[in-house]
């Protein structure tokens, strides 16, 4: 990655801030929320049914919902409580529903009759389990095709017969198919545009005569956040990203042609000088998400360094020279993966105007909040 940060970034009562932490900048946050919008321009409105996942904070979840984004997509039963709290309007669990979270789920939509709650199905064992658990006030479900990733969903092939098993069933209201394209990560955008293509022509081979079977138009929500630009346009047809609210450095480096910007910086500190090439940061797994490879994260602020080690507190760096550094001296990074990061702090500490101000609890980070 090859970003510095600009004045937007600047924190002027750092003295007062504890590490290691998570800053958000919100005016950033924002410029990211109106590029996805901007990519995702449709005529008439958008596309963007964003993943509440990256953030599972109230406070961002309602930027997006004022700037005019009224369905999300969440992978918890915690963060579609989230977005019932935030107000959404649609929120879809792009998760297949065991028969206990079925229950949290029904209990979901008793909670907040203003959102539209719907989940994914991929086999008839668990249609024939929703359909029971909801035949007296029915579900909306989308099917979730397996398009080449092998992680869930139906293979294609099997999805007609899936489509007839749901047809018949009470209970079940089918609203369109679900498909996520993470395997899709060639470094050629061209080459990436064209398997999207091949993929949707699929979907849409799918899609054309279960509309005829179900009398009425199916929607389609594909995508993360290399590929989302892709689909726009398409058909009824939702994109569903969620990293570009708060970008970070792995999708920095391979998709930075998106134009979206950081706008989560962890917080860390020189806690011992150990050599004179090598100190050590109080930036453990515990502070930075550990699902990706070295180096997970990057350091706008340090010029040559290489990560040497890194344990559940501490984080130890090769420089050419420690001379210049300070013990308790601060550095900012961009984390490899934000989503897991994320995760891993109850409070995102957001700085408006330079000043850190009152955390915002990342409430879905929790299995569960109430329900």
């Amino acid at each position: 990655m090859n970003w510095q940060p600009d004045d937007r970034y600047r924190v002027e009562n750092i003295g007062e801030v504890d590490s290691p932490a998570l800053l958000v900048f919100p005016a950033v946050i924002e410029s990211n929320i109106d590029r996805a919008l901007e990519l995702t321009a449709t005529y008439g409105g958008h596309c963007l049914q964003p993943h509440i996942k990256t953030v599972k904070t109230l406070e961002i979840a309602r930027m997006a919902i004022d700037r005019g984004i009224t369905r999300f997509k969440c992978s918890t039963v915690s963060e579609g409580e989230l977005l019932g709290q935030a107000g959404a309007e649609r929120v879809l669990l792009s998760y297949q529903l065991s028969d206990v979270k079925a229950r949290r789920w029904q209990r979901l939509r008793d909670s907040f009759p203003g959102t539209e709650f719907s989940a994914l199905i991929d086999n008839p064992d668990t249609a024939r389990m929703l359909s029971g658990r909801f035949a007296e006030r029915p579900l909306n479900v989308y099917v979730d095709v397996n398009p080449g990733m092998d992680r869930t969903g139906i293979r294609p092939d099997d999805v007609p017969e899936l489509l007839q098993i749901i047809h018949e069933l009470p209970g079940l209201e089918l609203r369109g198919f679900h498909v996520y394209d993470g395997h899709l990560r060639d470094p050629d955008e061209s080459a990436r545009r064209e398997q999207a293509g091949a993929l949707f022509a699929k979907v849409e081979s799918l899609r054309l005569p279960a509309e005829t079977q179900y009398v009425r138009e199916l929607e389609v929500v594909v995508a993360g956040s290399p590929n989302f630009p892709f689909y726009v346009g398409k058909r009824n047809t939702w994109v569903s990203p969620g990293t570009f609210f708060l970008w970070d450095a792995g999708y920095g480096d391979s998709f930075a042609n998106w134009g979206f910007e950081p706008a989560a910086l962890v917080l860390s500190r020189i806690i011992s000088v150990v050599t004179d090439k090598k100190f050590c940061l109080d930036m453990g797994s515990k502070a930075v998400a550990p699902d990706k490879a070295q180096p997970r994260m990057y350091f706008p602020g340090i010029g040559e360094y290489a990560v040497e080690g890194q344990w559940e507190e501490h984080l130890v760096i090769r420089v050419p020279d420690t001379s210049s550094y300070r013990v308790g001296e601060p550095f900012f990074a961009v984390p490899a993966h934000v989503c897991t990061t994320v995760n891993l702090y109850e409070e995102l500490l957001p700085v408006t105007h330079g000043r850190v101000e009152e955390g915002w609890r990342v409430v879905a980070r929790d299995r569960r909040i109430t329900i």
